[in-house]
């Protein structure tokens, strides 16, 4: 969430900002709900002081044997007031969290001006399309032709936008997961950590799922606990309610999880193969960082991503999201895309993120300065990478005319050095 002193003195950029988003800040509201809450604080404080010079009159007089019943009969309605001014501040100050956690994180100067996917910038490019002398087929006709997905089967078992993999192509997967690890970890610096795949609504909270978002996530029937939409949620709140010291930043993490989402409001999207389906596999990155040195990370944690792609010899290109297109609690986003031959197109297959103290002050994570001052750190994570959609990646750029798929060399030792899927 948002500092409320940087609301308070910056209004007008707030609104300015939220607009580059292109959602609106309804200031009129903070600024009523902000002055009634400190008017009440302010009541109450006057309250108790008055409330605490009876209590010493009262005292004077016990001790003089003098009689007190007027004076305890104002302290009894000083009383009462105090609770009734406790009681209306309650409220006033749930309706201001619950306005606060409205408002999203505010873009990075250098973040693109605009609202739609049109107006994000290319930042780079690497490697070259392929080429074919045939059709190149989409990924789940690939899957289907040599029995690696089914999706009538997980349609029975479970309904629609899920998958079932068989023998070459679940190895397939599970060998893309154990290289990404295994890079991210040996090579990339990050500690691989294995979260709970169920967590609670103060963690979806803390990472602004909730409340915005609650209608894309599945939550478990008489429980307080929803199947995480991405490990950036628990990564997140390992450290929720701790101060980090500065020695030990950037803290980094790398995590694979089955990922859960409702996908609500994309019905009509990618409705074929895996590329968006209700569950599917995801490695990803995690890290806290100091404020100076936060955008630095960015950059190294989209490299990070980027490697994947390189090493398994895909066409992909960077992109910086506008304003518009980025999510509710991004304060900068690069989109990495992978180059899709069936669709002649490109398609997202990681997102990596700054949200700066947004999600740090929502979950209550700080660090201490060089001075010993405990100040909110930055929180950065992006996909390094999506599985199911690198799976998509694969078998379509790297596909023969057969239907047989050349495996990249770097994925050969997970199959006992063949060639072909």
């Amino acid at each position: 969430m948002l500092d409320t002193n940087l609301i308070r003195t910056h209004l007008k950029e707030v609104v300015t900002g939220v607009a580059r988003k292109g959602g609106t800040f309804d200031a009129g509201r903070f600024t009523a709900l902000d002055e009634e809450r400190r008017k009440l604080i302010a009541a109450g404080d006057e309250r108790k002081n008055r409330k605490k010079s009876l209590a010493k009159e009262i005292g004077i007089l016990r001790t003089r044997k003098q009689d007190s019943t007027e004076l305890e009969r104002q302290g009894a309605a000083i009383s009462a007031e105090i609770a009734a001014g406790e009681a209306a501040l309650t409220a006033v100050e749930n309706a201001f969290a619950d306005f606060i956690l409205t408002i999203p994180n505010l873009p990075h100067v250098s973040v693109p001006e605009g609202l739609t996917a049109e107006q994000n910038v290319v930042v780079r490019e690497w490697g070259e399309k392929p080429s074919f002398p045939f059709t190149p087929r989409p990924h789940w006709e690939i899957g289907e032709l040599s029995g690696g997905l089914d999706f009538n089967r997980a349609a029975k078992i479970s309904g629609s936008r899920f998958a079932v993999y068989f023998g070459a192509t679940a190895r397939l997967e599970r060998a893309l997961i154990q290289l990404m690890l295994d890079v991210h970890t040996g090579e990339n610096g990050y500690t691989e950590v294995l979260p709970p795949f169920l967590v609670n609504d103060q963690s979806l909270i803390g990472t602004g799922n909730l409340p915005k978002f609650k209608d894309d996530l599945f939550k478990v029937e008489n429980f307080n606990l929803y199947l995480v939409p991405t490990a950036e949620v628990p990564l997140t709140n390992l450290h929720r309610d701790e101060t980090l010291e500065l020695a030990d930043l950037p803290r980094k993490y790398v995590a694979y999880t089955p990922c859960f989402r409702s996908e609500a409001g994309s019905h009509g999207k990618d409705i074929r193969g895996i590329v968006r389906q209700h569950q599917f596999n995801k490695v990803e990155l995690m890290k806290f960082a100091e404020p100076a040195r936060s955008y630095e990370e960015l950059e190294s944690l989209t490299r990070d991503a980027e490697g994947i792609l390189q090493r398994l010899g895909l066409h992909y290109r960077v992109v910086a999201l506008c304003g518009g297109d980025m999510s509710f609690s991004s304060a900068k986003t690069y989109d990495i895309e992978v180059w899709m031959p069936a669709r002649g197109g490109y398609m997202e297959i990681s997102s990596c993120s700054n949200f700066e103290s947004f999600q740090a002050r929502r979950s209550r994570i700080k660090y201490r300065t060089a001075e010993g001052k405990k100040e909110y750190l930055h929180t950065l994570n992006g996909s390094g990478l999506a599985a199911g959609r690198t799976v998509a990646a694969v078998l379509e750029n790297h596909q023969r005319e057969d239907g047989r798929v050349v495996l990249p060399p770097v994925l050969r030792p997970y199959f006992a050095d063949r060639e072909l899927l």
